[in-house]
């Protein structure tokens, strides 16, 4: 139904990276996943210019980056951070 990226594509927007968020994966799945992603969405509120997780659960990543206007890269980038099982000390 939407354009998906290629694999290839994916570990150039998150090098090194396997938390296993994806720009197909919506607000919801990213969430469900992992919990303290809610917290960079709520971080992209102010820059969308609304509650992310209040109007766009059900969008894919590339979706609201693309209705938002914000950086997919960044987001995703941001998202691994946060979800990733190994937190720089």
């Amino acid at each position: 139904m939407y354009p998906k990226l290629n694999s290839s594509h994916r570990s150039e927007i998150v090098p090194g990276k396997d938390c296993g968020i994806s720009p197909e994966m919506t607000v919801l799945e990213v969430i469900h996943r992992h919990r303290k992603t809610e917290t960079v969405f709520r971080k992209y509120d102010e820059q969308a210019g609304v509650c992310i997780c209040c109007q766009a659960l059900f969008e894919t990543l590339e979706e609201v980056a693309g209705k938002y206007n914000l950086s997919l890269e960044g987001l995703l980038l941001e998202l691994e951070a946060v979800a990733s099982p190994v937190h720089p000390v």
